[in-house]
């Protein structure tokens, strides 16, 4: 008997980040149902989260989030908070993106825009503080408005710009808004990091946020950002404060 309690004292005082793990994420063929333990379905609850919110809410002190990269971006706004999403040194807790994309984009509904004469269009996003306007996938081309302009500028055609907090598109002749793919920055921020100690997030991109790509927001300590790609956010790729 005093063998065993020598061992289970023992087996009790290793350090936590010996029982870290892998959840794996895709947002095609993943489940929220599911366990996250393994990166294909493998049975009734054995599988892939399907989303990143899905899996922090699983995920635990020193483990590692490792999503798929599908031909879709994850469309998510998560946050680390203290406590679950913190690690060690040796053992951080991890986001791998394995070169996955989060985007915080939304299509432009087309019946929303409407005509205010010489072929331009205006709609009013939902947050209006910061903004962009994407066309085909990427920003399109941006006419500045300065704070004390009073009124709109000039737009060439596929030009677009941010006045009195709507967005003004002009599309090219004889054409609608409605007949491109265009988007706008519908979630505020990709990753928000609050109180977290000893994190890694790697190999992903972060685009489309309304305010930043990634924000360290408070108390934030040993973070680490390792071919993380941040474009096309309408305030800023990374704020760091507090």
């Amino acid at each position: 008997m005093r063998h065993l309690a020598v061992f289970v004292l023992a087996w009790w005082t290793l350090p936590s980040a010996a029982l870290a793990r892998d959840i794996y994420v895709n947002n095609v063929a993943g489940d929220d149902r599911f366990d996250g333990t393994a990166p294909v379905t493998q049975g009734a609850r054995m599988g892939p989260c399907r989303t990143l919110a899905h899996a922090l809410k699983l995920a635990d002190k020193g483990d590692r989030v490792i999503l798929a990269a599908t031909s879709r971006p994850y469309r998510e706004s998560v946050t680390l908070q203290a406590g679950r999403h913190s690690g060690t040194a040796e053992h951080p807790f991890e986001i791998v993106g394995s070169g996955a994309v989060l985007d915080g984009l939304a299509d432009v509904p087309e019946g929303i825009w409407k005509h205010v004469g010489d072929e331009v269009y205006r709609f009013s996003p939902p947050r209006m503080s910061f903004q962009l306007l994407y066309l085909d996938g990427r920003p399109a081309t941006r006419v500045p408005v300065g704070p004390t302009d009073l009124g709109l500028p000039p737009l060439k055609p596929l030009q677009w710009c941010l006045f009195q907090r709507d967005v003004y598109f002009r599309p090219e002749g004889g054409r609608t808004p409605g007949s491109y793919r265009l988007e706008y920055c519908a979630l505020p921020v990709g990753i928000t990091m609050y109180e977290v100690r000893n994190v890694v997030i790697r190999d992903l991109i972060v685009q489309g946020f309304q305010l930043d790509g990634i924000n360290a927001h408070d108390g934030v300590f040993d973070a680490l950002l390792k071919r993380v790609t941040c474009r096309g956010n309408a305030r800023s790729g990374i704020s760091i404060g507090g």
